[in-house]
This record gives C-alpha cells, sequence and structure tokens, in this order.
C-alpha cells in the first residue's frame, strides 16, 4: 500500500479497509485477501484495487460502495476510485483452505466436537401448519438478539424459505465452495435458488441425502450461534438424512390447535426416539384470532400443542414442553408473501410478539456438553 502523501499512511489506508467487511462472507476484505493494491497521492486521491472472489459476484456493487466510503471517511482523503479484479486459482484456493479453518477437504463443521452452534430442525407431521413462516421469523428474532444465525430449506420439494426472507439472489460459488445469500442478518440456502423459474424437484432418497450433504459441508455458514434448518412435513428421507449427518441437531415440532393435526404432528416428533436426538419443545400456531373487542376466537380449537408435548414426554421419557402459542395474524401472512419477516417489520403484531419470545427462550438455553470434548487426557 505505498503512500505518498503526508498524513494519509499505509497504516491508515489499512485501518479503513479492515471496516469494509465483505457482505457474503461476513469478514474484513484485508483478512480475506482481497486488497491487491491501495495507494494515495499527494492529492489525497486513494486509488484501491479490490478483488472479488468470482466475476459474476452479485454483491459487487455492494462491496464497491463499502470501500469507496471507508477510504472517503479519511482525513486529507480528496477521491476514491475502486478498481475491481478477480482472484487467481490459487487465491481462491487459498480462501477456500482460509474458510475451512485451515482444511482443504469438504466436511460438515456442525458435527466437530468443540463445535458450539445450536441445531434446530424445525419439524410438522403435515403440512400447512405454518412451519416455513415460524422457521423464518424465529430466523430473523434470533438474528435481531445479535446471533449469527444460518437456516437450511431443508423441504426440498416444498421449498418457501428464500420468499418469506426476501432472498433475491443466487448464491456466490467459489469453485466447489458455495458462500450463501444473506437477509435480515440471516445466512440462507435452499435447493429453490438453483432452480429456475418454479420448476419442482423430482429426486428420490438419494439424491435428497446429496443435497442436504453438499449444504452442510460446501456452503460456507462461519461461526453460527444457531442453525435452523426447516424440514419438509412427515417421517421421510429428509428427517432420516437430517439424524444421520447432524446428530446433535434438536428438534422443534410445529402443530395447530386441532387434534387431528397434534395426532400427527406426535408422529414427527417420536422419530426422535429412532434418531436419538432431543425434542427441545412445541410451538402451537393459529392457536387463536384475536377479535377487535378483545376476545379469542379459537378457529381451529385448542389445547392440539399441549397434547403433543405431554404425549411426546411421555413416549420420549424426558419433559417436552409446549414453546409457546402464536395467534392467526394477517400480518405474519402478508410479510411471509413479502419476504418481510413480521417480527422485523410489525414487531408489535400478536404473531410478532409470542415469536419474539419464543426466539428469546431459545437464544438462552444453555447448550449441553453432549458430543463436546471435555478436554482431559489420562495421566500416569
Amino acid at each position: 500500500m505505498p503512500s505518498s502523501h503526508p498524513t494519509v499512511t499505509d497504516d491508515v489506508l489499512r485501518a479503513a479497509l479492515d471496516t469494509v467487511i465483505d457482505p457474503e462472507i461476513r469478514k474484513p476484505i484485508t483478512e480475506l485477501g482481497m486488497v491487491e493494491s491501495a495507494s494515495v497521492d499527494e492529492s489525497g486521491h486513494v486509488n484501491a484495487t479490490i478483488l472479488l472472489t468470482v466475476a459474476g459476484c452479485p454483491m459487487k456493487q455492494t462491496l464497491t460502495q463499502d470501500t469507496e466510503k471507508a477510504l472517503a471517511g479519511i482525513d486529507g482523503v480528496t477521491g476514491v476510485t475502486v478498481t475491481l479484479g478477480v482472484m487467481s486459482e490459487s487465491q481462491r484456493a487459498d480462501l477456500r483452505t482460509q474458510l475451512r479453518g485451515g482444511v482443504a477437504e469438504r466436511e460438515i463443521p456442525f458435527t466437530k466436537p468443540n463445535n458450539l452452534t445450536r441445531i434446530y430442525a424445525i419439524a410438522s407431521g403435515k403440512g400447512g401448519v405454518g412451519k416455513s413462516s415460524v422457521t423464518a421469523n424465529l430466523a430473523a428474532a434470533l438474528s435481531e438478539q445479535g446471533l449469527k444465525v444460518g437456516v437450511v430449506d431443508a423441504d426440498v420439494y416444498g421449498f418457501s424459505i428464500p420468499r418469506m426472507l426476501g432472498v433475491e439472489h443466487q448464491p456466490t460459488q467459489v469453485d466447489d465452495m458455495i458462500l450463501p445469500p444473506v437477509a435480515d442478518g440471516v445466512k440462507v440456502i435452499s435447493i429453490g435458488m438453483f432452480v429456475p423459474g418454479n420448476q419442482p424437484v423430482v429426486w428420490r432418497g438419494p439424491m435428497l441425502h446429496r443435497a442436504m450433504q453438499q449444504f452442510l459441508s460446501d456452503v460456507f455458514w462461519g461461526d453460527l450461534d444457531v442453525l435452523l434448518l426447516d424440514l419438509p412435513p412427515g417421517t421421510g428421507d429428509i428427517a432420516i438424512t437430517i439424524g444421520q449427518l447432524l446428530p446433535n441437531a434438536e428438534i422443534i415440532v410445529v402443530t395447530t390447535p386441532q387434534q387431528a393435526a397434534a395426532e400427527v404432528a406426535e408422529r414427527a416428533g417420536s422419530i426422535a426416539v429412532q434418531t436419538h436426538q432431543r425434542v427441545v419443545g412445541v410451538i402451537e400456531n393459529m392457536s387463536w384470532l384475536e377479535l377487535p373487542d378483545g376476545t379469542r376466537q379459537e378457529i381451529f380449537g385448542s389445547g392440539g400443542g399441549q397434547t403433543v408435548a405431554d404425549s411426546l414426554t411421555r413416549s420420549i421419557g424426558a419433559p417436552v414442553p409446549l414453546l409457546g402459542q402464536i395467534p392467526l395474524d394477517t400480518n405474519l401472512r402478508e410479510g411471509s408473501d413479502h419476504g418481510a419477516p413480521v417480527v422485523v417489520n410489525q414487531p408489535t403484531s400478536p404473531a410478532a410478539v409470542a415469536l419474539r419470545g419464543i426466539a428469546k427462550g431459545l437464544a438462552q438455553r444453555s447448550r449441553g456438553l453432549a458430543g463436546r470434548s471435555l478436554g482431559l487426557a489420562p495421566q500416569r
């Protein structure tokens, strides 16, 4: 970073560029090796060359603007010119190895003994209970609390998370590494990002397993606090795959108050007995409709969520609490349709208040010792 200006030194340029965060990887561009050069002439004009991971990077305009803003904020700088280049193959290889913690091979980071990410698999017995809406809003609410959150849309046949979180562009692919889009501070990956238009996905078990494996190993998630998986309804291939790939994942069951739906939801939670996973609790959605006079109309009946929680407690042999009840709210539906989570855009609405309360409870849960190294070694 050669500088010929009396006050704008190389250290000053470096400090400014340290504040520029790559919008996809969420790390400083200086740390990622993306700054090829930066210099300032005697008049105070800065010329900087930033290397994109790939030529078609969808966030290059954001990166350019953030770099210009950071450099223009330096005292003594009179102008900024940012030129974009592209990393070489060897530079991309070094970046992939760096992001994988020095390991060149693909692996699922969430299964490492020292990994501290809480993994919640959001399940339901049947479709239409609002499982995806709950997942999207919990992710946004957890992110608002300052947590680093990721979402895997594991509902391959019925993917809907990208729309609900307002993700409009495809992931960036750096050779065999995928950089997930970010919405409301949440990293998101879905098969819907790779399917043209509204084309259906017609896959059988092995293809589904491979897709989930790639979402977990090939996607750069970084250091997440929470990973949410929006499972398809029922107890099919994906639920079994997640049990195999992420045995440390904990299950949250979503149901409605209707007794018929509750009976089906119990099956989704009972799969934990076979996969040896823990059931965190039950969320009851569409619990009631708040009328203008303040009374509640229970359109789908009542008690379904507590029924599922009690039944799973008996079958699993461990306490399964009712985490919360979410009322019917048109704001929730409209937000999901327009890619604007209700917890962010209508935080005082009834559904948002309930969802934020559930998210707060999940954020405050301490991680158990299962699967973690205790740092003990035998001694003579």
